[in-house]
């Protein structure tokens, strides 16, 4: 039994399909789901929003009585907003912290003592390749992505004891995702002082993620790790240029390395 949050669109769509494919029972949570609860291609819908508590006890409490307690926690629910760091609103970093890391949190606090109960289980978190650097215009986003790293870390060895395994997922650019999960900061405003970056910055993004990798293939390769005994403790899945990429982030001077991003994205360097 897996239970995937953030399963009605992107990558947390694909997870929970090719999870359903692959022989596995799962529960796809999202927010979505709202009038659109029960059995579907990618598992049985309910509704959840990882933002809220009171959400996240009901779809716990719902989930159990349908199928009884999770082998696997998929946490997949994200929302992305560019911007300029100064940019951003308070309102705006609470919602992507909220959602990315803290709606994780909330998620797994619920899980490990039915984990414990069974005697283990699995928990798969995602993070990014933004999670390991950071790209210009994506600060809040890469933000909860580090907090997300950082976290699981300590997890991993609070939770061994109790024979419960954590694994980070790390994706790169995949076609994938909905336009109402990326949303766009004050950076939008032609006044804004780094509007002419930003603007190339995110037609390189938008560019990368049209041309992405296949996130079929994603859900795929998250099903083999769950379905193995052991779980890795993390899985970068990304295209060879942004493995480099994160390669050359441990062993570049990070002025050098910087240089080389803003280059990428088309800004200006000084």
């Amino acid at each position: 039994m897996v239970w995937v949050t953030g399963a009605s669109s992107g990558l947390g769509y694909h997870t929970s399909l090719q999870m359903k494919q692959g022989g596995l029972r799962v529960i796809a949570g999202a927010r979505s789901y709202r009038d659109k609860e029960g059995e579907a291609e990618n598992g049985y819908r309910l509704f959840l929003d990882v933002t809220d508590d009171r959400s996240a006890d009901e779809f716990t409490k719902k989930a159990l009585a349908l199928f009884g307690p999770p082998d696997v926690l998929c946490c997949c629910a994200g929302v992305l907003t560019l911007g300029a760091c100064e940019d951003y609103t308070m309102e705006e970093i609470h919602q992507v912290m909220e959602t990315n890391f803290v709606g994780q949190v909330r998620m797994i606090q619920r899980v490990l003592p039915l984990m414990r109960e069974r005697g283990g289980g699995k928990i798969v978190l995602f993070s990014s390749v933004n999670g390991l650097l950071a790209v210009p215009y994506q600060g809040a986003y890469t933000a909860s992505k580090h907090a997300v790293e950082g976290f699981s870390e300590a997890l991993r060895m609070e939770v061994s004891p109790f024979h419960i395994s954590v694994c980070v997922v790390e994706p790169g650019d995949h076609r994938s995702g909905s336009s109402k999960y990326r949303r766009r900061a004050q950076t939008d405003d032609p006044e804004s002082p780094y509007y002419a970056d930003y603007q190339k910055t995110i037609a390189k993004i938008d560019h990368d993620e049209t041309n992405g990798s296949d996130p079929d293939r994603l859900g795929r390769i998250i099903t083999r790790a769950v379905q193995k005994k052991r779980l890795p403790a993390r899985l970068l899945i990304a295209s060879p240029d942004q493995k480099l990429a994160v390669l050359l982030h441990r062993l570049l001077p990070k002025k050098l390395f910087q240089r080389i991003l803003t280059f990428y994205y088309g800004g200006r360097l000084r």
